[in-house]
């Protein structure tokens, strides 16, 4: 397999990122309109999850030709956007795309929790590269993630099958990324103890 290429940290966060605010840009824009084709009226939100689709593959395509690598989490993440957005198209049924997260979520609670009842930390197995850490702080760190994705799981349930649509689109776009961020970033701070640092070159 061919190394992974470092590319401009700015088009690296423009090329994970920009997707899902195109996304929610373009579906601002189109909410309120009705698209009938072959005599079938799709919402608005239907036609954008279908703009979204191409965008992110486009833009995972991009990554992957700069760098020569994709992490297991974005092709997984392809996957199901894929199958989802696929199945939202075909059911005329803005549903199954809301209930993507849910299962995305839930899926890494499943692989973690399976990973801890081995007595094994799955995370160290993805990223263990870019944060070497003991053995113990992966264990605490894959143990609080298992719970923080399962919180996350059951609020996009809760808030797609309660509140509108247009708050779901806000809170999966920006609330749930967060969220998500803030608590890697309070963990990684609380396990500093844990890491593994390079030896210093002696001079």
């Amino acid at each position: 397999m061919a190394d992974s290429k470092e590319i401009n940290p700015f088009l690296r966060q423009a090329l994970e990122l920009g997707p899902p605010i195109i996304f929610f840009l373009i579906y601002l824009k189109i909410r309120d309109n009705t698209y009938t084709w072959m005599g079938t009226d799709y919402s608005g939100f239907i036609v954008a999850t279908l703009v979204f689709v191409p965008i992110m593959l486009a833009a995972m395509a991009t990554l992957w030709r700069l760098t020569g690598h994709l992490s297991r989490l974005q092709i997984f993440t392809a996957f199901m956007v894929i199958f989802f957005g696929g199945l939202t198209a075909w059911f005329n049924d803005e549903r199954f795309f809301k209930m993507k997260t849910t299962i995305v979520y839930g899926t890494f609670t499943a692989l973690l929790g399976l990973g801890l009842l081995q007595g094994r930390s799955y995370l160290e197995y993805v990223i263990g590269d870019l944060m070497p850490m003991q053995p113990e702080g992966w264990m605490i760190l894959t143990r609080r993630l298992c719970l923080g994705f399962g919180i996350l799981a059951v609020g996009n349930e809760i808030v797609w099958r309660t509140l509108s649509t247009d708050l779901w689109v806000k809170i999966e776009t920006f609330g749930f990324p967060i969220a998500l961020f803030l608590f890697l970033w309070w963990q990684i701070i609380g396990l500093q103890k844990y890491l593994i640092h390079p030896p210093e070159a002696d001079e």
